[in-house]
């Protein structure tokens, strides 16, 4: 299998294991790779350095929050041209993430400001945002890396899906949108898969998302179809270990009645597609 999303240390916050310590438990438990995310930071040379030790095709990237420069068309760059294939749009520091309340690293450093980054129809036209999202597409296009949508709005999301076609994107991941942030409804996340994007189930939802169950999952999983991705989206000490959270994903997801095979393939053909053939 290959995991598209998983969290280590270092962090700001605790994490389950260093990169090293979760590299081995993918490897132990038979896993082909995984994709190392960090919502701060690059995680490109760290992913670098697991593959050469490991052997496992471990992939990086980086996520748009204001410590790695925001929606900034260099950060972008360096991470393509050093490697790394996925890019998210922001997390940590994206609205919605401040208006659901969930961490962001103001809560650890007061003294920063609670800034937040967003992007159309909720970004005030702005010509010098708007070039920079221009230019953040194009690099993802030339490299075809993989543009996930982070913890962007519903409408945002779609917004964003609709520039990724125009510019001839095609490894386009809809970042768990039946989680808190974004919150899409499963007509709507059908919607999105029909029209190609790649939609992502985590089981971190499992875990720790305030009203989820495993028969909600399931509809997603449906209105997903072929396009669906599994993923742990694990590392936090109150998780399982990240490879036996997602082996647990695809097990409450099955005793919902869906095809074990495909869900398997969710969690290993699928993603190596999107992210690596």
């Amino acid at each position: 299998m290959f995991d598209v999303h998983v969290h280590a240390a270092p962090d700001v916050i605790d994490r389950i294991g260093y990169d090293d310590q979760i590299c081995a438990e993918y490897a132990a438990a038979g896993f082909s790779g995984f994709v190392l995310k960090g919502h701060q930071e690059s995680t490109v040379g760290r992913a670098k350095a697991l593959a050469r030790a490991s052997g496992l095709d471990v992939v990086g990237g980086i996520a748009l929050n204001r410590p790695a420069g925001g929606i900034n068309p260099s950060s972008v760059a360096a991470t393509l041209h050093s490697g790394g294939r996925v890019v998210w749009f922001p997390t940590a520091d994206a609205h919605t993430q401040e208006s659901a309340g969930l961490p962001r690293l103001s809560d650890l450093q007061p003294r920063l400001t609670r800034e937040t980054l967003s992007t159309p129809p909720v970004l005030a036209a702005n010509e010098r945002q708007l070039k920079d999202i221009a230019l953040v597409l194009d690099l993802i296009a030339e490299f075809d890396a993989v543009l996930c949508t982070g913890h962007l709005s519903g409408d945002e999301c779609r917004w964003l899906f609709d520039q990724a076609q125009s510019r001839g994107i095609t490894r386009f991941l809809l970042t768990h949108p039946s989680y808190t942030v974004p919150a899409m409804s499963v007509t709507e996340i059908a919607d999105l898969a029909g029209r190609g994007a790649y939609v992502e189930i985590t089981a971190y939802q499992l875990w720790h998302q305030p009203g989820m169950t495993d028969a909600l999952l399931a509809e997603v999983a449906r209105a997903a179809g072929d396009k669906l991705i599994l993923a742990s989206d694990a590392g936090q000490p109150n998780s399982p270990q990240p490879p036996l959270a997602l082996n647990e994903l695809i097990e409450q997801l099955t005793r919902q009645g869906l095809d074990h095979s495909w869900l398997q393939a969710s969690a290993s053909d699928n993603p190596r597609e999107l992210v690596l053939t």
